[in-house]
């Protein structure tokens, strides 16, 4: 432990990521299952429906990489505690929403909150604890984020059944509160480079823009106006590698990039893999209530499994990859996930029930395999002035990422839903757009198995 942590101790750090962790991934679970409530409550389409996930992703995804370089010049513990408070005021907001459109845009702020929170926590923790720990402190840290996922599902089912949607965000409040008063007694250090340079405000803007641009094109695909955003936004993204790649200020590291083959794999590896994976739980949610007629609670009891397997065995895959390569660990995890998304493209209305569960267990575990050792594989790859450029960069990767797999859903729902509203009446038609997307998951994620292969020995 270093100067800066005299004041504080490691549990403390660990306990504050870990429950943070905890508290931004149960929101994202819980509200996927009151989904169907919400839609129904404010009367909107399933194109709209996906927005409440999306607006947050994008807004998430879209201040990562500039919240990332400011927290290594100004402070990482500055930019975690706004984070906190601006994710907590957002689930205020959310809470009292009373139309589909501030909701939106609220859930947009809850965004920007958890865009500061996951590029600082993981280079918090990575700064606090030796080398030889931190495969075992991501583990906890990452198995925290599943608990979230999987309690989130069933209480946020149960809470939607019984007293309404909005309690999801009163309670992710009162945990933000809580959370809020703990790090300003706890967290009394600071973590920041020596960083004399102006900020690139130039390249930020690019690169926000180009990211809303190709969200936006994504919405509007196939009109016209659609696939000119996207041509937009993918011309922007290429502009902005090359803008950073010059820039001695960047405020994204192209370099890292080209120098180091383990950083960009696993980086590749990640944005691949949360493109393949992040609608699962959207597409099965609806699923479940839309055709299976469950009721919240039912589904989100059937969707723990994946979740609670991911919880369970991340601790065990974090320290594996401090002994062994990431790279046969992650590409093992991304294979099991590849062949639990074929089977979801054999998806009917009477699919059974067991199979379902058991391929979302199955699942749960090829997503412990692959991320603790993939992310452990990226923050052990670069120096420690650039934690805060790497942790905001694999956030980046897993937002991007989360936005592209919903992208990919509302551009199959934009052309065989279009504006209607997802009920029982078109469940086969709702049946055939998730056979759809499974498909093109699968190959996706077949095709990450390569990209985490190629990364090469760190060991």
């Amino acid at each position: 432990m270093n100067n800066n942590t005299e004041n504080g101790s490691k549990t403390s750090i660990l306990i504050i990521a870990t429950v943070t962790a905890f508290m931004t991934a149960f929101m994202g679970s819980s509200i996927n299952v009151a989904l169907p409530a919400i839609g129904k409550e404010f009367n909107v389409s399933a194109v709209l429906l996906s927005w409440f996930a999306t607006s947050y992703l994008l807004t998430s995804a879209v201040f990562l990489v500039p919240v990332g370089k400011l927290s290594d010049m100004y402070g990482r513990v500055k930019f975690f505690k706004i984070g906190i408070i601006i994710f907590t005021f957002g689930s205020f907001l959310c809470g009292i929403a009373n139309s589909g459109e501030l909701l939106l845009i609220f859930r947009g702020l809850q965004g920007v909150g958890s865009s500061m929170i996951f590029t600082t926590s993981t280079a918090i923790l990575v700064s606090a604890f030796p080398p030889n720990q931190r495969g075992k402190v991501i583990g906890i840290n990452v198995a925290s984020v599943y608990i979230g996922l999987s309690t989130g599902p069933f209480i946020g089912g149960f809470i939607t059944q019984t007293i309404g949607w909005r309690y999801i965000f009163y309670i992710t409040l009162i945990l933000g509160i809580v959370l809020i008063f703990f790090t300003w007694l706890k967290l009394k250090f600071e973590w920041k480079e020596d960083v004399r340079e102006r900020f690139d405000t130039a390249g930020s803007l690019i690169y926000v823009l180009s990211l809303i641009s190709l969200m936006l094109g994504f919405t509007f695909l196939p009109k016209v106006n659609g696939y000119i955003l996207l041509i937009i936004g993918l011309a922007g993204l290429f502009y902005f590698f090359r803008y950073e790649k010059e820039k001695s200020n960047a405020v994204f590291n192209a370099r890292l990039f080209l120098s180091n083959k383990i950083f960009t794999f696993s980086n590749i590896a990640a944005l691949i893999n949360y493109s393949a994976t992040s609608a699962i739980s959207f597409l099965m949610s609806l699923y479940l209530q839309h055709v299976k007629l469950l009721s919240p609670q039912d589904a989100g009891l059937i969707l723990v499994t994946q979740p609670l397997m991911m919880a369970l065995f991340s601790p065990l895959t974090g320290r594996l990859s401090d002994k062994y390569e990431p790279q046969h660990v992650a590409s093992t995890g991304m294979g099991l996930i590849t062949i639990c998304l074929l089977v979801f493209v054999f998806l009917t209305a009477n699919f059974p029930y067991y199979i379902i569960v058991i391929n979302l267990a199955v699942l749960g575990i090829g997503f412990a395999l692959f991320s603790s050792p993939n992310m452990n594989a990226i923050m052990g790859s670069v120096d420690k002035r650039y934690y805060g450029v790497a942790s905001s960069t694999l956030a980046s990767m897993r937002l991007i990422g989360q936005m592209f797999s919903m992208g990919i859903v509302i551009v199959i729902f934009s052309v065989l839903i279009g504006k209607a509203e997802i009920s029982p009446q078109i469940s086969e038609t709702f049946i055939s757009s998730a056979r759809i997307a499974f498909g093109l998951f699968s190959f996706l994620c077949f095709i990450g198995i390569f990209a985490s292969i190629s990364r090469g020995k760190m060991h």
